[in-house]
């Protein structure tokens, strides 16, 4: 799989052809990336994406995957072998661009489904940009990230397009967990000090939402086989990782951005995923980066 040469923490970025090397449908599913596959042929196969029921692939399809959602392929029988091609990408890489940060947040956190049906000139040009992609990430160019950037604004654009004629699978996601994920998502990344986090807790999303918690918690985990806590406390894990590895805040200044009313409760609320300090762990990234 190719990788593209980005610029220091402004995040990764990969694309690869399916049956490229050892890469299948199934490849990369990392839990810390985003990945956009455009599937073009192959036996006809079903995506679980949450909760939501099987949906079927048995045509060109392109699928938005966002890591917070479980998901898992099956592929009955492989009288076709699947062919196509398939990107990944961390929060970091869309970050670095507010415009692609902010149609990202639109595909992944509103998303009725995760699949699209593109007509055969949208299936044509994707899989031509597709293409481009991966016969660019083996070049050598000082500005590939960025253009990497604009394939994927491309991608999108060409998604939502193909939605509005309405060219879409019918397994809505609950408008309750649509909000709370694109609310969720809107908080991060933190810019402290002018911007910290607000909705800290649950009840602070269902406040928000005008929903009784209950519901929410329901919506939430019916939709995406996760609890609204668990979401959370992912986000905010994750956040204080980059905030430790590439700012120079100090501990104090890190929790209270993240909503944390003491540095003691942040301290344990790190040390219980990552099995040591921040102090220990910023330590760590500094001597082996």
């Amino acid at each position: 799989m190719a990788i593209t040469a980005v610029k220091k923490n402004a995040g990764q970025f990969k694309v690869a052809e399916i049956n490229e090397g050892k890469c299948t449908l199934e490849s990369y599913s990392r839990r810390d990336f985003y990945k956009i596959t455009l599937v073009t042929k192959g036996s006809p196969c079903s995506l679980r994406y949450g909760a939501l029921p099987d949906i079927k692939i048995d045509r060109p399809a392109l699928v938005f995957l966002n890591p917070i959602v479980p998901y898992t392929w099956s592929v009955p029988e492989m009288i076709v072998p699947s062919a196509g091609y398939f990107c990944v990408f961390n929060d970091e890489f869309i970050r670095t661009s507010a415009q692609l940060s902010g149609i990202a947040d639109r595909m992944f956190s509103t998303q009725e489904s995760p699949v699209y049906f593109p007509d055969n000139v949208t299936e044509k040009f994707l899989a031509e940009l597709y293409s481009r992609m991966r016969a660019d990430a083996d070049k050598d160019y000082a500005d590939k990230g960025e253009l990497f950037r604009s394939y994927l604004s491309l991608v999108f654009h060409q998604a939502i397009q193909t939605r509005t004629v309405g060219s879409t699978v019918d397994s809505p996601v609950p408008r309750v967990a649509a909000e709370f994920i694109r609310l969720l998502n809107l908080q991060f990344p933190v810019d402290l000090p002018l911007q910290t986090i607000v909705l800290r807790k649950p009840v602070d999303y269902a406040n928000r939402i005008a929903v009784h918690i209950n519901h929410l918690n329901t919506a939430v985990q019916k939709a995406t086989g996760k609890s609204t806590t668990t979401h959370i406390s992912e986000r905010l894990f994750a956040e204080a990782k980059s905030l430790l590895k590439y700012t120079d805040y100090n501990v104090a200044e890190i929790a209270s951005g993240l909503g944390f009313e003491y540095q003691s409760y942040f301290n344990r609320f790190f040390k219980k995923y990552a099995g040591v300090s921040p102090t220990e762990y910023r330590k760590n990234f500094e001597k082996y980066k």
